[in-house]
C-alpha cells in the first residue's frame, strides 16, 4: 500500500469515528430532559361591561347589558335568535369613549304594535294603526310614508322621526 492511500484510509477512518462518536453524543443528549422554564407574567385583563344594541332578525332587539365573560352567542340567545336569521354576518360597532350614543330606530316595517308604543306620542291605537296600514297597503318606503297612516300629523312624525327606519 501506498503512502496516499495510507493517508486517505486513516482520514476517513477518522471521520467515520468522529461521526459515530458525534451520533452517539446526540442520541444521548437527546434522551435527557432538558426543561426551559417559562414564566408568564401575570396580566390583569380590566372588568369590561357596557350596553350592546341587537337589531335584526331577533324575537325581542333592544339594548342589552354585556360584562366579562359574556359571548355573542349568549347574547344573541337572550335576544332570540329567529330561526330564518341568517348568521354569516354580524355587524358590531364600537363607538369612542366621547362619541354620544346614536339612539336606537325601530323599523315601522317589522315593528310589532308594543315596540311602536314606546316611541314618544305613540299610545296603543296609533301604533295599531300603522301595524294595520302596513298590512293594508304594504311597507312604508320611507318613514315620511307614516304620515299617511289616520291620526299622523306633522307635529307626530317631528317627534319621532330621528327613532324610526324603514331599512335593516
Amino acid at each position: 500500500m501506498s503512502r496516499n492511500t495510507k493517508f486517505l484510509l486513516f482520514i476517513v477512518g477518522f471521520l467515520f469515528i468522529a461521526a459515530l462518536i458525534s451520533g452517539i453524543t446526540l442520541v444521548i443528549k437527546r434522551g435527557e430532559n432538558n426543561y426551559t422554564e417559562i414564566l408568564l407574567s401575570q396580566v390583569t385583563t380590566p372588568n369590561i361591561k357596557g350596553e350592546i344594541s341587537i337589531d335584526g332578525a331577533v324575537s325581542c332587539p333592544g339594548i342589552f347589558h354585556f360584562s366579562e365573560g359574556d359571548t355573542i352567542q349568549s347574547m344573541l340567545t337572550d335576544a332570540g335568535i329567529k330561526t330564518d336569521a341568517s348568521l354569516n354576518h354580524i355587524k358590531m360597532y364600537i363607538p369612542y369613549q366621547l362619541q354620544k350614543p346614536v339612539p336606537q330606530r325601530i323599523n315601522i316595517n317589522r315593528a310589532d304594535t308594543w315596540l311602536l308604543e314606546a316611541l314618544p306620542g305613540i299610545g296603543e291605537s296609533k301604533a295599531q294603526a300603522i301595524v294595520n296600514y302596513r298590512n293594508a297597503n304594504g311597507n312604508f318606503h320611507c318613514i315620511e310614508d307614516v304620515i299617511l297612516v289616520k291620526g299622523f300629523g306633522e307635529a307626530t312624525f317631528n317627534n319621532i322621526k330621528d327613532l324610526i327606519t324603514v331599512s335593516e
